[in-house]
């Protein structure tokens, strides 16, 4: 039986020369659920759409990077599940992180009205909920260990030798 989530996150990140690991945090604008906040690429996944297009949709809408912005993109070790109170349910959101490739910027779509990008520990301060500072936690992991972060990287499974074993 396979789970699908509700909502997609898009943590997007660099490294820059003179300042190290960088995350890309997004202010909420008014008049929108959580009206302040700082927060990853998320939003909800459409009918039929897969989890991934779901995740890069977002981080096109939400930003205009696209495909071609992205060095290498992760799916991180994580599903958020929450309870969600206006629905009287839980919810749950898969979570990617994209490095983005140097010189790529943001540019923000009407669901934010601010952009920073922030050191790992600026960017714990600047969160709300737990399972943001856990995001940013892998992030910091990648980063530093690159060479096993390969096996993180979206498409990792169809790299010969590491596919699931087929169903019997």
């Amino acid at each position: 039986m396979s789970f699908r989530p509700d909502l997609v996150s898009c943590w997007t990140f660099r490294i820059d020369e003179g300042r190290g690991l960088q995350i890309l945090l997004l202010h909420r604008a008014p008049g929108r659920i959580f009206p302040g906040i700082w927060q990853p690429v998320t939003g909800g996944l459409e009918p039929g759409e897969r989890i991934l297009e779901g995740a890069l949709r977002e981080l096109v809408e939400e930003t205009g990077i696209g495909p071609d912005g992205i060095a290498t993109l992760y799916g991180l070790d994580q599903v958020n599940l929450f309870h969600a109170d206006h629905l009287d349910a839980l919810q749950a959101e898969a979570v990617f992180a994209a490095e983005l490739r140097p010189g790529v910027e943001a540019v923000l779509s009407h669901e934010h009205d601010a952009q920073r990008w922030v050191s790992p520990d600026e960017a714990r301060e600047m969160v709300m909920w737990p399972a943001y500072r856990e995001s940013i936690k892998q992030i910091e992991w990648i980063s530093a260990h690159r060479e096993m972060a390969t096996l993180m990287q979206v498409g990792a499974w169809a790299v010969e030798g590491s596919a699931p074993p087929p169903k019997p």
